[in-house]
């Protein structure tokens, strides 16, 4: 039986989309968002997947969000929930709901620079080395188990725009590669 995906998305689905052109492209089932103007919405719809948005603006508390947003994924039944660019940190109850079954990726070498700044606070810290991570989410912040690692070079002359760009490229190729490892494991 073929595993069923969801990709969580907040910007423009660049890690989306190489997940979209690779061989488990057709294992994704549809596309989440907390954000309506997020461009990887629209990568979904031309790749003629369902897409969604739960906005945290429209709900009372960030639990009455938490659990909008854990039913509109829930709904897709998914396999695995993949966390490709979603700028938000995920709910307890959320992360219970799919143990070991979300995966994300992080632009450092993990443990080190977790957190939404971690090419800013390796180029901070004058490491030679920094990369990506593909690790599980858990409750913690970027502390689940680790998949996968890459390393990236910090050149000299790196400034954040650069380094990134760099990263982001290993790290569409070592989500894609770590995906269909883990597919092919429990298919």
């Amino acid at each position: 039986m073929e595993s069923r995906i969801v990709v969580l998305a907040s910007g423009s689905g660049t890690l989306l989309q190489a997940l979209l052109d690779s061989a488990i492209g057709g294992s994704i089932v549809a596309v989440g968002s907390d954000r309506s103007d997020a461009a990887a919405l629209g990568r979904a719809l031309r790749a003629g997947l369902p897409a969604f948005e739960v906005e945290p603006g429209g709900f009372a508390t960030r639990g009455d969000w938490d659990t909008a947003f854990l039913e509109a994924v829930q709904a897709c039944r998914p396999d695995w929930v993949v966390s490709a660019g979603f700028m938000r940190i995920l709910a307890p109850v959320f992360v219970s709901a799919f143990p070991g079954r979300i995966i994300n990726t992080h632009p450092a070498l993990l443990p080190s620079f977790p957190g939404g700044h971690g090419v800013r606070d390796a180029l901070r810290h004058g490491v030679k080395v920094t990369g990506c991570t593909v690790h599980v989410i858990d409750e913690g912040v970027d502390t689940g188990t680790i998949l996968a690692q890459s390393a990236v070079p910090v050149l000299p002359g790196d400034t954040e725009a650069s380094l990134h760009d760099r990263i982001k490229v290993v790290e569409r190729e070592l989500l894609v590669e770590t995906l269909t490892q883990l597919i092919g494991a429990t298919s």
